[in-house]
């Protein structure tokens, strides 16, 4: 997670379900792959890294398939991506 965004993630009330992350608030960071046999093998193993892990990073699976860290735990998510709004063609008359 983007460091502007990481202090109103931990501050913000825990919602349970799947949640919501926005591809824009994160950043990709290939030199901290690991491979582990579950989200928290991997928690523990990025826990000790250069850079740990920390509330609000995401972890991908090789599948797609994303997690969250939270307070609480590690939790599924999933990219929400903004709807593209289809151009509106104007006809136009002629005379």
């Amino acid at each position: 997670m983007k460091d502007h965004l990481r202090q109103n993630f931990r501050f913000a009330p825990h919602l349970s379900g799947t949640a919501n992350v926005k591809p824009r608030d994160y950043e990709l960071a290939e030199d901290d792959v690991v491979e582990a046999a579950s989200p928290y093998a991997a928690f523990f193993a990025l826990r000790d890294a250069p850079k740990p892990i920390q509330i609000g990073d995401v972890l991908e699976s090789e599948d797609g398939s994303l997690r969250i860290f939270k307070f609480v735990g590690i939790e599924q998510a999933q990219w929400v991506v903004p709807e593209v709004k289809p151009e509106t063609v104007q006809e136009t008359a002629s005379a």
